[in-house]
């Protein structure tokens, strides 16, 4: 069962209401350990002094900020302390405006919002009036000793809270020379224009987050999953080719024309049962693993 990582309240004008918060993500990152070669032992990291090449005692850390090479601001956890925001257990609202308006650039981590012990009716309140409303609130909360910027808005049958970044962490694209230059001196054709909005509508459908899945990730497992079942596996490296620029018509044409036959296949009749019982068809993911170990050969220990 998931357990609240915070508690406190939403605020607006007089109004509390007290809430849960959990996060809303649940990540899927295959994590590695450092090891020793020699002896698959787990390493250690240690804060070493390079000047001396002696560890140092976690008592003796502290903090400084860089000015320049090897030149150090100190600060004291005390001056720290001082600056921090008010530890205060309430998500205060700001403003609510129109969810069109936040470019999702801005988002950062989400979590839900769960009702208290006997905040339910008051919750609901505020969940169906955002959700008649059709807007979102900006408001501010401190989590972990740092004050956040916050969206809340109604998803389905709750209320969902996202960390926004703030506008001076959002790097704009006319600083970043390669970018800045990227929408300027070429232009496109009407023609150019109709073509790929073609080949966009082909591509087309509504959103569906199941269809998608982290396939580099399967792939880890499946190659884990193997070595610990005693398979030593022999990869070959890839062949690098070099990369062409592509006649921007042709490969327009040419992928119009790709999706015109998937979009056909799709439409024929189900796939007929093999013999063994299955489709035909039966698993993406089958088909792309088959894919993946063609390029690598495997062995049994023996």
């Amino acid at each position: 069962m998931a357990r609240a990582i915070w508690s406190g309240a939403i605020s607006f004008g007089l109004v509390n209401i007290p809430v849960k918060l959990y996060s809303a993500v649940s990540r899927k990152t295959v994590r590695f350990h450092q090891l020793d070669g020699a002896d698959n032992g787990r390493i250690q990291q240690k804060r070493v002094n390079p000047r001396t090449g002696e560890e140092v005692p976690y008592e003796n850390l502290v903090k400084g900020y860089e000015i320049g090479p090897e030149r150090y601001v100190v600060i004291d956890p005390d001056e720290l302390d001082s600056l921090a925001p008010e530890k205060t257990r309430t998500i205060d609202i700001e403003d609510f405006v129109d969810l069109d308006e936040i470019d999702p650039i801005f988002y950062d981590h989400p979590y839900y919002l769960a009702p208290d012990t006997g905040a339910e009716k008051a919750y609901k309140l505020l969940l169906d009036a955002m959700a008649e409303s059709g807007k979102v609130a900006i408001a501010r909360v401190v989590l972990r000793s740092k004050e956040n910027l916050v969206a809340i808005r109604p998803r389905a049958d709750v209320l969902t809270m996202e960390t926004m970044l703030f506008a001076d962490e959002v790097m704009e694209p006319d600083k970043m020379d390669e970018l800045s230059a990227a929408g300027s001196g070429k232009k496109t054709t009407k023609r150019e224009l109709d073509m790929a909005q073609q080949l966009i509508d082909s591509l087309s459908g509504e959103f569906d987050p199941d269809k998608y899945r982290d396939e580099y990730r399967d792939r880890v497992l499946d190659l884990i999953e193997r070595k610990s079942n005693g398979e030593e596996i022999v990869v070959e490296a890839p062949t690098e080719e070099p990369k062409k620029v592509p006649d921007l018509m042709a490969a327009l044409e040419a992928s119009i024309a790709q999706s015109k036959g998937q979009s056909g296949s799709k439409r024929k009749s189900p796939a007929k049962s093999s013999s063994n019982g299955s489709k035909s068809g039966s698993s993406k993911s089958g088909s792309s693993k088959s894919g993946s170990s063609s390029r690598r050969k495997t062995a049994k220990k023996s």
